[in-house]
């Protein structure tokens, strides 16, 4: 049960909520300067702090209790840093998603009737590891105009503190309620926050696969993120296999412990005898460990013997599964069927076979000729994102802005009433579109 002092702090932000859904957007973008430029000012301080979190952390790897991937995701420093600081800057320059008409309709002579975004209220975000997460949010909601509980995990405890603090501060300087930001640290505290559904509009989880279903199924709040990242990338008939070989590492290589890395390749069975043995030994060069099938493992006896388990699976490591597949059709039933919906991609010279590949797809990306390692909210020039959700209401894929925003219909009449509808003589409504905005 959420303690008072939890309520009060999250009713906090329910309040500040709404001055955030009133705010310039003037405001937003000075608050999101005002935070940039602090992370560079402060660096050094954020830099010292994420320093003793990892210190702590790789004691903890090395006893087992915490994984290399959430060691590597941890750090914080240096070109981070930078890093961050430009996203901030990038969710700046987005356009205001805040009022934007949607929809516009004439009803009838002086009845309009619009479609306006608007903000959800107060957004969770509960998060392992990553303080950049935390950054990311923060901006996000900033701009959007909602306000923002940060649940970040203990192990990045000092570098989330001191990153909630210089949030709150640039929103403060630019005549924001500093309550927008809520950042909890006890790990009860996430049990009770889960409860507040009737102060929470959305909980957005980021982290491993069993923490986002512990979040899922532990609140009646909606639920905005993917269990797993399982992902995939199928080699077609006649592709370029020099153009492929690179895909695949870099879809591979360029960062596994993320949700967007390549967990399993398919390859076509033509080009199997060409392909297989040379994508083998290009990953086994680079350390990965590949499980196959009987089929790749007779053209690439090295390789591990895959079992069942291993497809299907998210390792976010140096570890990937591979299977030589009879065509297109068995590609796309074996990814619907083993896949999490979050990103796959097909290698193709073929147009049609593309189409047929992305109309196939039950996936929030489906990728053409591209490594999956593109699923990514800021290389889709949405500044930044909360997540990547496979769910299919409301948000797909990553999730930016407009992700943090829903509608709201707005009248606009001259003294009407809904009894001119009805009856025998009744009015007829015209639904024209009109090339108008609310408030313009």
């Amino acid at each position: 049960m959420a303690s008072q002092a939890l309520t009060d702090r999250v009713q906090a932000a329910h309040r500040a909520a709404r001055a955030m859904a009133q705010a310039s957007d003037a405001q937003r973008r000075d608050a999101l300067a005002r935070f940039a430029q602090a992370l560079e000012d402060r660096r050094e301080e954020i830099s010292q702090a994420n320093r003793g979190d990892v210190e702590a952390a790789r004691e903890a790897v090395e006893t087992g209790e915490m994984s290399q991937a959430l060691l590597d995701r941890l750090v914080f420093q240096d070109a981070k840093i930078d890093q961050a600081a430009r996203g901030v800057r990038a969710v700046a320059d987005q356009e205001d998603p805040v009022g934007e008409t949607v929809r516009a309709t004439r009803l009838d002579e002086g009845l309009k009737l619009f479609q306006v975004r608007v903000p959800l209220g107060v957004v969770a975000c509960a998060y392992e590891s990553r303080p950049d997460a935390g950054v990311q949010m923060a901006a996000l909601a900033m701009r959007s105009g909602n306000a923002l509980v940060l649940k970040g995990g203990s192990e990045a405890r000092a570098s989330n503190r001191l990153l909630a603090e210089i949030a709150r501060d640039a929103l403060g300087q630019a005549g924001l309620p500093e309550d927008a930001i809520v950042a909890l640290e006890d790990r009860t505290e996430l049990h009770a926050l889960l409860e507040l559904d009737h102060l929470v509009d959305l909980v957005i989880p980021r982290g491993s696969s069993g923490f986002v279903r512990f979040v899922q199924e532990n609140t009646r709040i909606p639920v905005l993120g993917h269990a797993d990242g399982v992902c995939h990338t199928y080699v077609d008939e006649g592709a370029d296999l020099d153009q492929a070989l690179e895909v695949c590492l870099d879809a591979k290589l360029d960062y596994p412990a993320a949700c967007n890395a390549t967990e399993c390749f398919l390859i076509h069975q033509a080009e199997a005898g060409a392909f297989v043995p040379r994508l083998v030994q290009a990953l086994g060069e680079h350390g990965v460990e590949v499980r196959a099938d009987e089929v790749a493992r007779k053209l690439a006896p090295q390789a591990e013997q895959a079992t069942e388990e291993d497809w299907g699976h998210e390792w976010g490591d140096l570890v990937c599964a591979l299977k030589v597949v009879d065509g297109l059709d068995e590609a796309i039933s074996f990814i619907n069927t083993h896949g999490s919906g979050h990103t796959d991609a097909i290698l193709t010279r073929d147009p049609e076979r593309a189409r047929r590949f992305v109309a196939g797809l039950d996936t929030a990306g489906a990728f053409v000729n591209a490594s999956t390692r593109f699923a990514d909210g800021y290389r889709y020039g949405l500044g930044a994102e909360v997540g990547i959700s496979t769910g299919k209401v409301h948000a797909r894929g990553p999730v930016g802005l407009q992700g943090l925003t829903t509608t709201t219909w707005v009248l606009q009449g001259e003294g009407h009433l809904a009894a001119t509808y009805q009856g025998e003589q009744a009015r007829a409504f015209r639904h024209e579109d009109l090339e108008e905005s609310y408030g313009g």
